[in-house]
């Protein structure tokens, strides 16, 4: 455990991945870690599948048996800050279940110590349920320097009852790497303050940019803070760094001010079987 402080520094990282070139991507995240270690950032989040690139198809397969997490691994600890990283994650057979590969989210400490392993557990259409498989664990919170931090991906976010789920559990930021695409940058403008107000608490969206095979990734990345404020947020393309203080302080006032989480009915919700 690392010192305990009142606020910690992220940042989001907006970026557009080289698909299918891990060696082209983790020198760019080397640089960005950098950039970010020396501006005193404790923790940099980058977009979802950063590592090897979303949209290429079979590829994926091969380059999650090559363990991109070691290489990730290898950028926080000589840059001396925590990564969570977007990558593919190869999950060896198991019983009467093949080989497979999850879309992944890796919390790695400035030591290079893997923290946490999120993997997403709402696939998104075709593009994710012909080559992933949904994790199972609906909470992945990490204490990180005295704060707690819950770990979702794009898709995640969506779904309101995840992000309840993690301020629920105690959350004061969550992460969210993602690949938003057109014609959805609603969530990006939108959604995410509503669900960082919903449940007063940090919210840092990190997503890609520019066209990827038939898709085009929106941008517009963003950290909101428990009042729904916009922090910052990114220009549509563009690679860009965004910081941003979170601050325990802040989270604490926010629910005695916004009382969702302490004053909800929750028993007159349960879901019939």
């Amino acid at each position: 455990m690392t010192d305990v402080a009142s606020t910690l520094k992220i940042a989001v990282w907006q970026a557009h991945s080289t698909p299918g070139d891990v060696e082209a991507n983790l020198q760019a995240l080397d640089a960005a870690a950098g950039s970010a270690a020396a501006q005193g950032v404790d923790l940099l989040i980058t977009p979802e599948m950063f590592v090897t690139g979303y949209n290429i198809g079979d590829r994926i397969r091969t380059l999650a048996e090559q363990q991109p997490l070691e290489l990730v691994r290898d950028v926080a600890k000589r840059n001396r800050i925590a990564i969570i990283a977007g990558g593919p994650e190869w999950l060896e057979p198991s019983g009467d279940a093949p080989a497979s590969v999850a879309n992944a989210a890796w919390f790695v400490d400035e030591t290079g110590n893997v923290l946490a392993r999120h993997r997403k557990i709402q696939l998104y259409g075709d593009l994710d349920q012909s080559k992933f498989k949904a994790g199972d664990s609906p909470l992945t919170l990490v204490e990180y320097r005295g704060f707690n931090v819950a770990v979702l991906i794009c898709f995640d976010v969506e779904f309101p009852e995840t992000v309840r789920t993690a301020a629920l559990a105690g959350a004061d930021l969550v992460a969210v790497p993602t690949a938003q695409m057109e014609p959805f940058d609603f969530v990006n403008q939108h959604l995410i303050r509503v669900r960082a107000w919903e449940n007063a608490t940090y919210v840092a969206y990190a997503n890609q940019h520019g066209p990827d095979g038939e898709l085009t990734y929106v941008g517009q990345s963003v950290i909101a803070d428990p009042y729904g404020v916009h922090l910052a947020q990114a220009q549509r393309a563009g690679d860009e760094l965004l910081i941003a203080d979170v601050d325990r302080t802040t989270v604490t006032e926010a629910r005695t001010q916004n009382p969702y989480l302490s004053e909800v009915r929750s028993s007159l919700f349960q879901r019939s079987s």
